[in-house]
């Protein structure tokens, strides 16, 4: 399994970005796709989610501002980040839960300053 993101960069306060996630290595469709972020200084923590059918869930300081779909024929997952915030800065992984164990891609750094 191999989980490639990018997509990040530098970005005003405000603005957006779209990250992606191409998957190889995995029956993309069936799985449940996650991404996660770390923050300077901080522990990697749940970004949003979406199942094998569709249905998405965010943490609460993403709501309303991100939303996670996927492309299954591109065994790609997207996050569309809109209205950034300063606190938004991080690496973002993206995750998946398969063969009883954790893999994750490489990260792209997401900047959001002026």
């Amino acid at each position: 399994v191999q989980l490639q993101a990018f997509g990040g960069g530098l970005v005003q306060p405000g603005g957006s970005l779209r990250l992606s996630c191409k998957a190889s290595g995995l029956n993309f469709r069936l799985f449940t796709m996650n991404w996660y972020r770390q923050a300077p200084g901080k522990e990697r923590e749940f970004v949003a989610h979406i199942t094998s059918d569709g249905s998405a869930n965010y943490s609460d300081s993403v709501k309303d501002r991100f939303t996670i779909s996927r492309d299954n024929a591109r065994r790609t997952m997207y996050l569309q980040m809109n209205s950034l915030k300063p606190e938004d800065t991080a690496v973002y992984y993206c995750n998946v839960f398969t063969r009883s164990r954790d893999f994750w891609g490489q990260g792209t750094l997401v900047t959001v300053s002026s």
